[in-house]
């Protein structure tokens, strides 16, 4: 399945700045900025090998309105690349994603799912290899209690602020939100960051004791902010 929504050219640069990095480096270089992104309880289905890196395709869902509302169509606007990004209020009575959706979004090339709530059908996703990160699993159906409200307007995950495009990071550690505006900044300092650790591994690896490597090479002041 060929999916129509592309990837646009500034979504794809900005992705690049962040490929062979992890979300431990960006946690790191987020301490070092300043800025809060880390996604405290949303954790990952599976010990992933690689990152997931893409932009927010945010979802928000309150509870239903009688009738009820809809509740995955939104999954056709999203763009090859995009991760999904759902707000479900941390619930975790009942769930917004399932294995239709998770084949749906493999078959179109999406990245990945966030879900401040649960998901199920989990052998599924994980028959798939397909990333999902969620505050648990649980098997209720969200239908006719739960329903979208809004999409692509700012949402909060996991106690983060996510707004529409801006820059998922996410692996077996859990998942790190770069806002749009920082993304560059925030990729240049966990590179110098990952170059410094780099070269401690070095020097211990013939020998070195942690602390003369660490004070050669400042590691104290890595993540501390500046200022």
């Amino acid at each position: 399945m060929t999916n129509p929504q592309k990837a646009a050219a500034q979504d794809q640069e900005l992705v690049s700045l962040f490929e062979g990095l992890d979300t431990a480096g960006v946690s790191d270089a987020m301490d070092k900025l300043g800025l809060h992104g880390q996604a405290q309880g949303i954790m990952p289905l599976a010990n992933y090998t690689r990152p997931v890196i893409g932009p927010a395709y945010t979802v928000r869902y309150v509870p239903a309105t009688v009738p009820a509302g809809t509740v995955g169509d939104f999954i056709d606007d999203v763009a090859e690349g995009d991760v999904v990004v759902i707000d479900n209020d941390g619930r975790t009575d009942c769930t917004v994603w399932g294995d239709i959706m998770t084949q749906y979004a493999g078959l179109r090339g999406i990245a990945g799912t966030v879900i401040d709530g649960v998901c199920r059908d989990v052998s599924k996703a994980l028959g798939d290899n397909y990333p999902m990160f969620t505050a648990g699993r649980f098997m209720r159906t969200g239908k006719d209690r739960v329903q979208v409200e809004s999409v692509n307007t700012t949402v909060a995950v996991g106690a983060v602020r996510v707004a529409p495009r801006d820059i998922v990071v996410a692996d077996a550690n859990g998942v790190v939100v770069v806002p749009r505006e920082r993304a560059r900044e925030v990729a240049d300092t966990a590179r110098r960051i990952e170059t410094v650790e780099a070269a401690i591994r070095e020097r211990i690896s013939p020998g070195a004791t942690i602390r003369e490597a660490r004070a050669a090479l400042g590691y104290h002041m890595l993540q501390r902010k500046a200022g």
